[in-house]
């Protein structure tokens, strides 16, 4: 077995607790080539590839979902990418989302209500699951009886069937990719005949430079929301959710301390981030190290992994106070130009499922069973 192999099946077998391996990579090879990608895992090498897209792309090579064009803004890079920001951001201002805030907590004690008689539940099926999905829909303004159909697209495009690698993604997810156009191609024509108050109609209604928004650049930022909403946030909930089964004195913590639940929801996203890496595309030869990324075919992926404690980095393992947290520029959510504006929404989404069920639910099992983790960890079963 090569040292590439053995690293490819550690991250494979090791996805429910992955930070012993992020440590080893860190400390014994930084700059790594995987088959794939060269990976990165240092502090300094991840912070360069991610700010300087002069010479790292977020371009759609970087991930091939199926689809037709490039993600809104995920895969656009500045200075294009500002332009899309001022649009997306003000749907998702802090007072937009402290408007939306009581009916996501109201949803979440529905959610437990509906199981809490039974003593049990199975958390990722019963919660982290249909949560974050009805949220979206309700965000969007999209009927809730769609949800089965929106869960089984988005295993399609990120999981698709038949798919072995980076190679054919692509065909194996185009099909899949057609319906989510067709879907929303529907939607913005219904929304536009009938506007009411969802972000649809906002984005419908918004102007660059007082144009507004085309009827391809509306399909590709609803194409990302669709992957963003419905399945980063579930894994995140799935991941959090195992932390504090494995330690309960943290799901105490946020209990008595409820001051502290911002910070920890960013340090759960930085310490159990579902996301194993943020690809980008070399443009150029560009040499990491001793790692030469190179523009070969065209392209060629680097990829971040998430970095528990990099090496001068101030961040502890995990949260104390507010007092003692910073910003985690090297967390899942990392703060650059091509982080997705609806963080706000989502980050609404956590906090009040956090603040809400470590409260309701109080037992947990700390060994839930995980399916195979690429792109994103996913657990199949919670209980």
């Amino acid at each position: 077995m090569t040292e590439t192999e053995g690293y490819v099946d550690q991250a494979v077998t090791g996805i429910a607790e992955p930070q012993p391996m992020y440590k080893a990579l860190r400390e014994s090879t930084p700059v790594f080539r995987a088959p794939q990608a060269v990976v990165l895992s240092r502090l300094a090498d991840i912070e360069m590839a991610l700010k300087r897209t002069d010479l790292f792309s977020s371009n759609m090579d970087a991930v091939d979902l199926g689809n037709l064009r490039p993600l809104i803004p995920l895969q656009i890079d500045p200075p294009e990418h500002a332009k899309y920001r001022r649009i997306l951001d003000p749907l998702f201002t802090p007072r937009e989302m402290a408007r939306r805030e009581p009916y996501v907590t109201e949803l979440v004690n529905e959610m437990i209500d509906r199981f809490a008689a039974r003593g049990e539940c199975d958390f990722h099926a019963e919660f982290a699951v249909p949560l974050p999905c009805t949220v979206f829909l309700q965000l969007l303004g999209l009927p809730l009886e769609d949800l089965d159909k929106f869960l089984e697209w988005k295993d399609g495009v990120i999981r698709p069937a038949g798919s072995t690698g980076y190679d054919d993604r692509h065909d194996a997810s185009a099909g899949v990719a057609q319906q989510i156009y067709e879907y929303f191609d529907r939607a913005i024509d219904d929304h536009v005949a009938n506007p009411r108050d969802d972000v649809l109609s906002a984005m419908i209604a918004a102007q660059i430079a007082g144009e507004p928004l085309s009827r391809e650049e509306l399909l590709d930022i609803c194409f990302l929301f669709l992957i963003a909403g419905l399945d980063t946030v579930t894994d995140s909930l799935d991941c959090f959710f195992v932390y504090l089964a494995r330690h309960p004195e943290h799901r105490r913590q946020l209990i008595e301390q409820p001051d502290i639940l911002p910070h920890a929801v960013e340090e759960l996203l930085r310490w159990e981030t579902p996301v194993p890496g943020v690809a980008r595309v070399a443009m150029r030869d560009v040499e990491v190290g001793a790692a030469r990324s190179a523009r070969a075919n065209g392209s060629a992926r680097c990829s971040a992994r998430p970095t528990p404690t990099p090496r001068s980095s101030p961040i502890p393992n995990w949260w104390t106070s507010p007092a003692t947290r910073t910003g985690t520029a090297p967390s899942a959510a990392v703060r650059t130009g091509a982080s997705a504006p609806t963080w706000r929404a989502w980050s609404c989404g956590w906090r009040c499922a956090n603040s809400t069920a470590a409260s309701r639910i109080t037992r947990s099992s700390p060994a839930p069973s995980w399916s195979t983790p690429l792109p994103c960890a996913r657990c199949k079963h919670c209980p």
